[in-house]
């Protein structure tokens, strides 16, 4: 199994999609924003903000069927599917129930219940693809950025046809996001023929209730922590939240290149192989880091694509940027702690040995991050910050990436522990001369021509990616011989 990993050429095609994903979406947004009313918007978004409570538990068995798919454990794939199947059933008809009471409550109108009730649906397709996805990753990691193009072409033609064409608005818009969806699933179902056709193994579903519980601690972690922006909401108001929202969008653009290596998990899982790290960490730096620099010096431009108000909130930007640049490196070092644990090889889980395994340890940083950052914001946006929506926005965003970054220096110390690495520090010094190079030139231009519209703006962006990768590649013979070894396994990616 180990052999079908392709570590580089996986992460490279999903970072592709997700990349492309964002020029879709874009899209989609356009189109629907040109359909509905503005009461008509914000009911797409309450739908939304209703089911993610019903998908809340979607990877908590996935997250352990990866484990044991990885590990080449019989029938983990059929068994992970039938259970998250079943408790998809589940939340789909809980869901159900309570939309007659949710939309009353909410002062909703009869005529958007059939929205509502078409979201269950998507509940379910959230779990299986979950299911889907994650099993996936641990033996053909590259196919799920096939399927993610194939769910947003699907998206986007359904898209043109129901809500410009035919004219039907929110359901139109949920309908072809369902259908998009339902094609990404037939097409990674057709890749697990051979692993559906095994039998389901009850035994792992009891193991895996047992490890849930770290799972959902983890998930109870990350809840709590999320409550900061409600205390921003709270002392900041809307437009602080918008603000923070804004810039949040743009910076997180930055963390896809975390998707380079999204097949490093399931190579630790099997091969243990610890070169694999700096292999990883060269993809992810050589991408990250000049995304960041971009995001800083073109934070005023970038923010204006979306509405001219959030132009004020490129301080924030600035920041989240750094940010989304730690929480990058951070996803890469969980997934060296994740490699390297054994508590579950043996395809059986002990409470006992889980609470005491690094996995836990980095489960719970969630809740020291809370225990500091919590109390900070709520000091300081009740003294210093009330009501005054872009200080409140700014001072959020300092609390939560200076917090984030003590989070990393821990996590980091954990991954050292866990396995010797060699951080590649040269490379590393280039990424961040070119970056350096490039932002120079892009904070320039953006003196000179002052971009105010989109396609301007992301012509200089574009202008920027080749003078960076123009100075990488004539002082870097390795990324020459990278691109190079690229270009290979994409050639035998397109004949495979």
């Amino acid at each position: 199994m180990a052999s079908s990993i392709r570590l580089r050429y996986s992460g490279l095609v999903i970072f592709a999609s997700k990349i492309l994903s964002v020029a879709t979406g874009l899209a989609f947004q356009y189109m629907l924003a040109r359909s509905v009313s503005v009461r008509d918007y914000g009911v797409w978004f309450n739908v939304s903000d209703l089911t993610t409570y019903f998908t809340i538990l979607a990877g908590v068995f996935p997250f352990w069927a990866l484990r044991f798919t990885a590990r080449a454990k019989e029938g983990a794939i059929k068994t992970a599917l039938a259970a998250n199947f079943a408790i998809a059933s589940a939340a789909a008809f809980l869901y159900g129930i309570f939309v007659p009471t949710l939309t009353s409550a909410l002062g909703i109108g009869l005529e958007y219940v059939p929205l509502y009730v078409l979201a269950a649906a998507q509940i379910v397709e959230v779990y299986v693809l979950n299911t889907l996805e994650l099993c996936l990753q641990a033996k053909l990691p590259h196919v799920i950025g096939y399927g993610l193009l194939i769910a947003e072409l699907c998206k986007i033609t359904l898209g043109y046809v129901l809500l410009l064409r035919l004219q039907l608005s929110l359901l139109g818009a949920l309908t072809s996001i369902i259908i998009g969806v339902a094609a990404q699933l037939t097409y990674y179902s057709s890749l697990l023929v051979k692993e559906l056709k095994e039998k389901i193994q009850w035994s792992y579903i009891k193991e895996w209730m047992k490890g849930s519980v770290a799972n959902i601690y983890h998930v109870i972690g990350n809840q709590i922590a999320a409550f900061i922006f409600v205390l921003l909401f709270t002392y900041g108001g809307e437009a602080a939240r918008g603000y923070y929202g804004a810039a949040a969008q743009i910076a997180g653009i930055i963390t896809y290149a975390s998707f380079l290596a999204f097949a490093l998990y399931p190579r630790l899982l099997t091969e243990k192989a610890s070169q694999d790290i700096g292999t990883s960490l060269k993809m992810v730096l050589m991408f990250a880091i000049p995304m960041a620099a971009g995001a800083i010096v073109m934070a005023e431009p970038l923010l204006l694509i979306l509405k001219s108000e959030y132009a004020a909130a490129s301080p924030i930007l600035t920041v989240l940027a750094l940010d989304s640049l730690v929480a990058t490196v951070s996803t890469v070092f969980s997934f060296v702690v994740y490699g390297f644990e054994k508590v579950d090889e043996e395809a059986r889980i002990s409470l006992r040995k889980l609470a005491r395994s690094r996995l836990f340890v980095v489960f719970s940083l969630s809740y020291v991050h809370s225990a500091i950052a919590l109390p900070t914001a709520l000091y300081v946006l009740a003294n210093y910050a009330r009501n005054q929506p872009l200080k409140a926005a700014l001072y959020v965003s300092l609390i939560n990436s200076s917090v984030r970054f003590i989070m990393f220096l821990i996590l980091y110390t954990i991954a050292r522990r866990t396995v010797e690495m060699r951080i590649p520090w040269k490379n590393i010094a280039k990424y961040m001369f070119a970056s350096t190079v490039m932002a120079t030139t892009l904070y320039y231009i953006c003196i000179i021509f002052n971009p105010t519209v989109m396609r301007i703006t992301l012509s200089i962006a574009a202008l920027g990616v080749i003078i960076y990768f123009a100075i990488l590649m004539a002082i870097d013979a390795e990324t020459r011989a990278l691109f190079k070894d690229l270009r290979h396994e994409i050639s035998l990616g397109a004949a495979g």
